[in-house]
């Protein structure tokens, strides 16, 4: 299976893993670590370093109760990074719901727009479809970040994810959107209870009914510390098992801050796979 992207046709026949690069002074676990064009650049190469994939650049924190941030603050945030980052010879993706912010790093060479809203915001859906080729992963968030979970969802998830995750891409497709560039994500820890979170885990593979590869980003999120009683930057062990066992499950990428673990433990799940 082939996910396409602005540059590059990424096979994802083997996981593929995408490191977190957080420009943002806020974020749930790296905040302020790498507010900084350099720092962030630094980051991006270390993570290469350690065998990511692909990077995930965000200029905005979505974490439970976070504030939205200004179009300007968010472009000079990602603006400056993405123009470094694109020459670094991997795929850059771009987490950000504001259509100005994807025409913006569409116009530089970025290569996948992650949009927490699912292209939902006005204008958002036409800037992806603008673009001939970029790759795009559309998530599931119940509410928005400021209330999500104030209130999270009721009944069974994974239904009410898959339709939401299948009316989303059908829209794409409606606007000539070719299927091999969109990813779907479950939106682990957005509007969900632990107990959803975790049903979405176990039941990850029905999601793959909707015909498109998935992605899974469970890294240092607060189910693992609920479950754990691990503080978010005590979370490398369970955010790595999660990581493994959602490809086992069917997930094709899985988002992650600790690029080195999760890599080691795939190498082992790969072996395991070849040997049996």
């Amino acid at each position: 299976m082939i996910w396409q992207t602005s540059r590059f046709a990424i096979d994802l026949v083997r996981p593929q893993v995408m490191g977190i690069v957080n420009v943002t002074p806020d974020s749930f676990s790296d905040g302020g670590r790498h507010g900084s064009t350099a720092a962030a650049l630094r980051h991006c190469e270390q993570l290469l370093k350690e065998g990511a994939d692909i990077l995930d650049i965000g200029g905005e924190s979505t974490r439970p109760g976070s504030p939205a941030v200004p179009l300007d603050e968010e472009l000079s945030r990602v603006v400056p990074l993405v123009r470094e980052a694109v020459a670094l010879g991997v795929p850059i993706s771009v987490d950000t719901y504001k259509p100005e912010v994807m025409r913006a790093v569409l116009d530089l060479g970025a290569d996948i727009v992650n949009d927490i809203w699912a292209l939902r915001q006005p204008g958002a859906a036409a800037a992806v479809a603008a673009h001939p080729r970029c790759g795009v992963c559309l998530m599931h968030m119940h509410r928005d970040p400021q209330t999500m979970q104030q209130a999270p969802m009721e009944g069974d998830v994974v239904p009410q994810v898959l339709s939401f995750l299948e009316l989303q891409a059908h829209n794409l497709l409606a606007l000539e959107v070719e299927k091999t560039r969109i990813l779907l994500d479950a939106g682990i820890g957005f509007g969900k209870t632990v107990e959803q979170n975790f049903a979405l885990l176990a039941r990850q593979s029905e999601l793959l009914a909707a015909g498109y590869p998935l992605l899974a980003g469970w890294s240092r999120k607060s189910s693992l510390g609920t479950v754990t009683g691990l503080e978010v930057d005590e979370r490398m062990v369970p955010s790595v098992a999660a990581a493994l066992l959602a490809v086992e499950r069917g997930a094709s990428v899985v988002r992650v801050h600790d690029v080195r673990e999760t890599v080691a433990a795939l190498a082992v799940w790969s072996a395991m796979r070849r040997s049996g």
